[in-house]
């Protein structure tokens, strides 16, 4: 029987990381590949190469290949570093300086005000243009489309060269009729434009936050249009014959390379969201339930909260300095990767991050030019990390690293050991303060979860995160540099749909509700029957926004199915939002009858199930540790370096104990243990680190 193979894959900005499912064995494989960041369909492939060969499979023998999921950054890196090609932005007539009032914030706070200069717009106010016509609230047409001035818009921009569009016009959400008939006379008079449209991209109200998450669309379309088929294309080729191809969206779910191109603003968190439901799957398995994810690369560190298995949602989030109000995974992102560069202020002081080294020319130890010291040489001067990566394919320059980190502590007049430790504290304290945005900022304990590191670099800090957050745990899964890879192989097929409905919760009518969800129902299931579900498979999740009346931000809750919708499971959505708004912001108006509930957006995600690889359980059986050698550590530098063990992680069998200090070490990742920690490997192979308990803890 000829063999199916099921390969997660996420490009990070230094390494590509890859998984492979053999679908009849369940075998499971991985590795990583550096990442090729002027092409990196050229990483992809590699990866590809890689661990099919691993698996035994004769190079250039692409034809057991089943089916590719991928977690990309390319539209997440072009936002961020903002790379955003010329823009057009049409709407409606009156509505042309929407992008210049925006929203009345200021970063920092008013204090702020003074000195703070508003950035450039998406779109410069020369290449927006209006069009007639007026929609009302509820779709109804106020005035007439204006279709001659739709079209000079559109042979405007034809002539001044601007192919990239967006539309978005008033209320559009409520009657996508003007939009649509826009995106006709574009087909017409300017055929080579690429175009978004806000009915299609996001169909609620809030027209400046509807307009942006279009113009951002638009904007990585082209880019990440061409990069997907490249893909596709190359796999093709390879396995000599079409290959389903999934790219991971920001919402948790994946959907096909086909149909991702029409809505490419769903991956700006592609590769955070499989990491995070990959840490999540992970961590409900070994038994917990509560936990932080921290996803360690080579650029950033990502953290997220896990509650009941579940990755928390948001709409509010951004990428860079635009804001994208679509379902992603909230996700918060610090430069704190192991290429973060070590630099100082002006004023003197040691900063580190946000820029990084990335993987060209990288850190000072990769001996390919690079000229600054990073994370990564910190750690590997004050001997935490090994002298090489991924099991020896990648040596590292000590010496080189060495003499940065000497004239980096030169600068600072300290030594070389305080210098790389105050390198690698000012990281931790990065990472600590984006846990507790995650966290404390939203009214939960920090002490409450247990952190699950992951990636290539999220594990070398964990006990220092004990330290400064007060945690009680930290679970580190096998491999847990290709966490992010194996969490594209659990992910469902889904795809999200909203509507916009304010009304009261006094006046709504259950039928009508009803009716509204079974058209957004139908509206996932035709993306689902796209991708191949039956209908018998198909799940369904209803949740609505609501709010106070007079408040200007939403809490989702849970919805029953169209069938189940009656008068009792209205209110029974009005009780599960009181009961959610007090657990955000610590109280409620249930009982005042004063305060009335108002609903405003309706939403559905449709899911295609797939089937998730088998995470296996081991019999514990500790043994003592066996030392593959010794390394000279600094983990205080007042103490300066002592001699520790360091140990090979696969041989640690379940059940056993590591006590700090020590080194666990493993193909694409490193724990350094620091002295009064302990280290147990559970029934999963997972780490679980801890600090040694105290008189203290028992008091």
């Amino acid at each position: 029987m000829p063999r199916r193979i099921r390969i997660g894959i996420d490009t990070g900005g230094t390494f590509t990381d890859v998984v492979a499912l053999d679908e009849d064995s369940g075998e499971l494989v991985t590795t990583k590949t550096p990442s090729t960041p002027s092409n990196p369909a050229d990483g992809f492939m590699a990866g590809i190469e890689k661990v099919l060969g691993i698996l035994g499979l004769p190079p250039g023998d692409g034809s057991p290949i089943a089916a590719v999921s991928h977690g990309t950054t390319v539209a997440t890196n072009q936002l961020l570093e903002g790379k955003v090609d010329r823009l057009g932005f049409l709407t409606t007539e009156g509505y042309g300086a929407m992008l210049e009032i925006a929203r009345q914030s200021v970063p920092d706070g008013y204090g702020n005000s003074y000195f703070w200069v508003k950035p450039p717009r998406i779109v410069p106010r020369d290449l927006v243009l209006e069009v007639g016509g007026r929609l009302d609230h509820t779709g109804a047409e106020v005035r007439p489309f204006d279709e001659d001035g739709a079209r000079r818009a559109a042979r405007w921009f034809r002539d001044q060269g601007v192919d990239t569009l967006g539309v978005c016009f008033l209320h559009s959400y409520a009657n996508d009729a003007h939009e649509e008939r826009m995106r006709q006379v574009l087909a017409e008079e300017h055929p080579d434009a690429v175009v978004s449209v806000s009915s299609e991209v996001l169909r609620e109200y809030r027209e400046y936050e509807r307009a942006m998450t279009t113009l951002v669309d638009a904007a990585v379309k082209p880019r990440l249009g061409r990069y997907v088929r490249t893909i596709s294309e190359r796999l093709g080729s390879y396995a000599g014959r079409p290959v389903p191809f999934y790219v991971m969206k920001s919402n948790g779910g994946v959907l096909s390379a086909e149909e991702v191109v029409h809505q490419p603003i769903t991956t700006v968190l592609s590769g955070p969201a499989a990491g995070a439901l990959g840490a999540a799957l992970i961590a409900r398995t070994a038994g917990f339930d509560k936990v932080l994810t921290s996803d360690g690369g080579g650029t950033s560190t990502d953290v997220s909260v896990v509650v009941d298995g579940d990755p928390t949602l948001t709409t509010e989030g951004s990428v860079g300095a635009f804001p994208s109000k679509i379902p992603m995974i909230d996700v918060v992102t610090v430069g704190a990767g192991g290429g973060s560069v070590a630099w100082l202020s002006p004023e003197g002081t040691l900063k580190v991050g946000p820029h990084s080294a990335g993987a060209d020319p990288g850190p000072l130890c990769y001996g390919r030019g690079g000229a600054d010291v990073t994370i990564t040489d910190a750690h590997v001067v004050l001997g935490r990390i090994p002298p090489h990566l991924l099991g020896g394919e990648i040596p590292l320059d000590v010496e080189t690293a060495r003499k940065g980190v000497e004239q980096l502590a030169g600068d600072l007049g300290m030594t070389p050991e305080a210098a790389a430790t105050g390198v690698l504290e000012i990281s931790a304290w990065n990472q600590a303060n984006a846990l507790r945005e995650v966290t404390v900022k939203r009214g939960l304990d920090v002490r409450d979860f247990t952190l699950v590191t992951f990636g290539g670099s999220g594990s070398l800090l964990l006990c220092r995160l004990v330290d400064v957050l007060g945690l009680r745990r930290v679970l580190v899964p096998p491999d847990p540099g290709n966490v992010s890879a194996f969490g594209l192989l659990t992910v469902d097929v889904r795809n999200d749909v909203v509507q916009t409905h304010v009304a009261l919760a006094d006046d709504l009518d259950a039928a009508q509700v009803a009716t509204a969800y079974a058209g957004l129902v139908a509206r996932a299931d035709e993306a689902l029957e796209k991708e191949g579900f039956a209908p018998d498979v198909r799940v369904h999740q209803c949740t609505a926004d609501l709010r106070y009346f007079g408040q200007a931000f939403e809490v989702r809750v849970p919805v029953p199915l169209p069938g189940e919708l009656d008068e009792a499971a209205l209110a029974d959505v009005a009780d599960a939002f009181h009961a959610a708004h007090r657990g955000l912001y610590g109280y409620d108006f249930a009982d005042d009858p004063g305060q009335q509930v108002e609903w405003v957006n309706l939403r559905v995600s449709g899911i295609g199930p797939i089937q998730r690889p088998e995470i296996a359980s081991y019999d514990l059986a500790p043994s003592e540790p066996v030392e593959t050698g010794r390394r000279a550590v600094c983990f205080d530098p007042e103490a300066g370096y002592v001699e520790v063990p360091v140990l090979w992680r696969p041989d640690l069998t379940p059940g056993t104990t590591v006590t700090g200090p020590a080194i666990i070490e493993e193909f694409g990742s490193t724990v350094p243990l620091h002295p009064g920690f302990t280290a147990r490997v559970d029934a999963y192979r997972n780490l679980v680190v801890e600090r040694q308990s105290t008189e203290r803890d028992h008091a």
